[in-house]
């Protein structure tokens, strides 16, 4: 059967909300609205005003009590209506969240989930369109999670609501209304996917391609077109940003000798550079037979017309380009 990434994310929250009392959401419009992008929808008529919260518009007054509830034994869903808005509430999941299970020797565990749609959706410019994936994947104490498909999103959630640590799970506008097939096994109300794993997509040996969140659709695309040509990619999707998997990565890198990475944020200190960093300073770095190449958003703030737009973040051109120089072809 086909579920879409947003009813995916929906059941997940259902059966945890309906699994663990001390789980709770809160965020703008999640209650009455059903939800900003109706991922919440019914779970505030099925669960009522105590376990699904709608908060005024102050984003580090919610996530501070968010994060005081959790701290109090409580499990919450902080859902921010976008990551952009998160920066109102950085100092609340940085210094209060990430580093009170440190700062306490362990003794106090923060067991919270920060969660709504991140990077470039369409047509809602600078302000509305950034990538948080780098800015949370440096922090330690932070588990940083970017699904992609409808599987990574039920799978991921449910594990990260059950983790004791906070985790920032990252979603996309533009994935919510994609439908992916969800076997059986998926659809298990015990199927998780663990925190810290990358998955094959699809198997290659000419060269690795690693992305996480939408721009996984575009590697496939990518990889589909080239292998009328003859080009065999291997696709990695990341699924988790911190701790990242290295060992995949490095594993498909022993194969294939050729890496490109693909991100829709910016390229300066991005998740592309701290791959490469990895692999440079790793056991695969002498496999490689040619440099790595990232392919990333460009380095300005997003632009607002759609010409603009588009050709400020990857597309499957651009994927195929870097692929092609990489191999020398």
């Amino acid at each position: 059967m086909t579920v879409t990434v947003r009813d995916a994310l929906n059941q997940a929250m259902d059966e945890e909300l309906e699994r663990d009392e001390r789980v709770f959401l809160l965020g703008e419009e999640v209650a009455q609205y059903d939800g900003a992008y109706k991922v919440s929808r019914g779970l505030w008529k099925k669960y009522g005003d105590k376990r699904i919260i709608d908060t005024p518009i102050t984003e580090m007054g919610f996530a501070g009590i968010a994060v005081g509830a959790a701290m109090a034994g409580l499990r919450p869903i902080c859902e921010f209506m976008t990551f952009n808005f998160s920066m109102q509430a950085i100092d609340q999941v940085i210094n209060s969240a990430a580093k009170t299970y440190y700062m306490s020797a362990g003794l106090q565990s923060v067991p919270i989930v920060f969660r709504g749609p991140n990077g470039a959706s369409a047509g809602v410019a600078a302000q509305h369109s950034q990538c948080f994936a780098a800015w949370y994947g440096h922090c330690p104490g932070l588990k940083v999670v970017s699904p992609w498909s409808a599987e990574d999103a039920r799978g991921l959630l449910k594990s990260a609501i059950r983790d004791d640590n906070p985790v920032v799970f990252l979603e996309n506008e533009l994935m919510y209304g994609v439908p992916f097939e969800m076997s059986e096994e998926v659809q298990s109300k015990d199927f998780l996917i663990p925190i810290g794993k990358a998955k094959i997509e699809r198997q290659g040996n000419h060269i690795t391609l690693v992305s996480h969140s939408r721009m996984v659709s575009l590697c496939l695309d990518a990889a589909a077109v080239l292998a009328k040509e003859g080009i065999e990619c291997e696709v990695i999707n990341m699924r988790t940003i911190r701790p990242l998997d290295a060992e995949a990565i490095e594993t498909s890198i022993m194969k294939t000798n050729h890496l490109v990475t693909v991100e829709g944020g910016w390229p300066q200190f991005g998740i592309g550079a701290e791959i490469l960093a990895w692999i440079m300073e790793g056991p695969a770095f002498n496999y490689l037979d040619a440099p790595a190449v990232r392919v990333t958003g460009v380095d300005i703030p997003m632009p607002y017309a759609k010409i603009l737009e588009d050709n400020s973040i990857p597309q499957i051109k651009d994927i195929i380009f870097s692929v092609k120089k990489t191999l020398n072809v």
